[in-house]
């Protein structure tokens, strides 16, 4: 695979902002470049991003109708009114409508949860939970991570006096439900300064509102809880950057330290426990888990899980969630390697096109948003999947990098008969018989909006350093832009004319791979590396030829012994200098 190289030498401005950065960098200049990519350019700012604290979290009254939304739950709560919290079935649903429901246990016992199935009810508001809290006389409905398009819905439940309070973070239309109070970052005019939280961050924006509004100031009760947002942030890969990131950060700490028992026993299936607990175990080992149960089975079993308050019950629902997750990813490896099949059988579906959409009336339907995912990531498309749902054409679609999906779905959005996301996904509804119009112009609108560079792939470089910057301080620097994540990714490198120390070596099961030790000109230390799937270099490195390389730059622990330097090798380029 050819990636492109993209890397800007600091202008003669960026060097005197990176010199101003250096008191709060250790006097590195890798570390004051890298904090400018990531748009810090003041000493303060460097010291904030380096510890973030709870402090710095926004007032939760910025975000449009907050005063609305606490005072109609403090009525509810005066008046004993029933409170049902509602969300979506994915992980960042679940994680949310735990919280809420946890934290609002701590003061108030009339409430209870409902997540919709995903087979029977489908993605957002259904009119079965409506009907059902009218049977039980609910009064007051919290709905997380969903309800910004249910319109019909709402209304219908606001004739029959139950009231809603909508926290969502996805694109709103112009026209809005008529709910009590709609909380989301994302709607017209709202200057909230964190556009991007997920929909556990809006919820737990809501309960610091709550807390704040009656004196609760036991702020344990709540910031126990961001071990939840930390693994919403993560599984749906908003970006961690302003307040995501502090949310992100604290939330991690818990996650390592004292977990609920909900994620505690996922951490025990994971084989995470005593470990370093990272962004990206939560996105391949803990939220696939939690995902799988709305997948596969009902996503209330997740929110039994979350909010479970007895270890071996916590324990034995991870165990049956851990299993879904096994049923997926046998489910998810079919379905991939049929959907590479139809594409290989079908040319016409990739060629000249620079978008996918394909339909299967057979796929599941809880595996295609990560079917879309997989055909995003080989073709450098954005891609739609569909399958066939209760009479519908279902499915879900993901974006090529930088590219708004959201936009392109909405270009189509008279052949829909539902849909709603955000830039980087959305779900979508539609007849089977429009399936062919909607491919037609969801490609006519991705050609015409899609950048060349969006359709390759890219690696953007942070820094161009020597071997002899890599030190023990650089290290130690580097450890503090964790937790890492989309806006803020590991810092990228790049190192030209480096050489076989004379004792690189391939690896792997078919020798795909390359273990080196590589040295340069400004230091006499060795450095290891690994760089998978390079086999064709080692000829070329082999024959002590020069290399540039990109990489991130890793530290590895081993019992009994220092911790020791590799560097994960991103791509390898022969060396112009001979």
């Amino acid at each position: 695979m050819t990636y492109k190289w993209n890397y800007q030498p600091l202008t003669l401005q960026q060097r005197q902002e990176a010199d101003e950065l250096l008191p709060a960098c250790g006097q590195l200049f890798p570390i004051a470049e890298v904090l400018l990519r990531r748009g810090i350019n003041t000493r303060r700012g460097a010291e904030r991003f380096f510890v973030p604290a709870i402090a710095d979290l926004h007032d939760p009254f910025l975000m449009p109708d907050m005063n609305k939304a606490v005072e109609r739950l403090n009525k509810a709560m005066g008046a004993k009114q029933r409170i049902m919290i509602y969300g979506d079935y994915d992980v960042d649903g679940t994680t949310a409508v735990a919280l809420v429901y946890k934290y609002l246990q701590n003061y108030y016992s009339n409430v209870e949860y409902y997540i919709p199935t995903r087979y029977e009810e489908g993605y957002g508001i259904s009119r079965k939970s409506i009907d059902y809290a009218l049977e039980n006389d609910i009064r007051l409905v919290i709905v997380l991570d969903c309800g910004i398009k249910a319109i019909e819905e709402i209304r219908y439940a606001k004739e029959h006096g139950i009231d809603f309070i909508i926290c969502d973070h996805h694109v709103p239309d112009e026209e809005l439900p008529p709910a009590v109070a709609i909380l989301n970052p994302k709607m017209p005019g709202s200057t909230y300064p964190c556009q991007h939280l997920s929909g556990c961050g809006v919820g737990f924006k809501f309960m610091q509102a709550f807390a704040l509004s009656n004196g609760l100031t036991n702020h344990n009760e709540l910031e126990s809880l961001l071990d939840l947002v930390a693994v919403s942030i993560a599984a749906d890969i908003v970006p961690i950057v302003d307040e995501n990131r502090v949310m992100a950060y604290h939330g991690l700490r818990r996650l390592n330290s004292n977990p609920n028992l909900g994620l505690r026993s996922i951490i025990r299936l994971c084989k995470l426990t005593n470990k370093d607990i990272t962004i990206s175990d939560v996105i391949f080992k803990i939220g696939p888990r939690i995902n799988a149960s709305g997948r596969m089975q009902s996503g209330i079993e997740a929110v039994d899980l979350l909010v479970c308050r007895d270890l071996h019950d916590a324990y034995e629902k991870g165990k049956a969630i851990d299993q879904y997750n096994k049923d997926r990813k046998e489910l998810d490896k079919r379905i991939t390697e049929e959907a590479n099949r139809l594409i290989s059988n079908d040319v016409s579906i990739i060629e000249g096109k620079r978008s996918i959409v394909i339909y299967n009336k057979d796929w599941h339907k809880g595996i295609i948003g990560i079917v879309a995912s997989r055909l995003t990531e080989l073709y450098y498309k954005p891609s739609v999947v569909l399958t066939y749902s209760n009479g519908m054409a279902t499915g879900s679609s993901r974006s090529a990098q930088g590219f708004d999906i959201y936009s392109a779905v909405n270009a189509s959005r008279g052949l829909l008969e539902n849909f709603g996301g955000h830039a980087y996904a959305v779900g979508l509804t539609l007849k089977e018989e429009n399936i062919p119009e909607f491919s037609r112009r969801f490609e006519q609108y991705v050609a015409e909006h899609i950048q060349p560079n969006q359709l390759s792939p890219q690696i953007e470089i942070d820094a161009e350093i020597e071997f002899a910057d890599i030190t023990p301080e650089l290290m130690a620097f580097l450890k503090k832009f964790n937790p890492y994540g989309p806006g803020n990714q590991k810092p990228i490198f790049i190192t030209r004319n480096v050489f076989d120390f004379g004792t690189s070596k391939l690896v792997g099961k078919n020798l795909e791979h390359i273990k080196l030790e590589l040295e340069d000109d400004s230091t006499s230390r060795v450095i290891n590396a690994i760089a998978f799937n390079m086999a064709p270099y080692f000829e070329h490195i082999h024959a002590h030829k020069p290399i540039d390389i990109c990489y991130t730059i890793e530290q590895t622990r081993r019992a009994g012994k220092p911790d020791s330097v590799q560097l994960m090798i991103r791509d390898i380029r022969l060396s112009e200098k001979r």
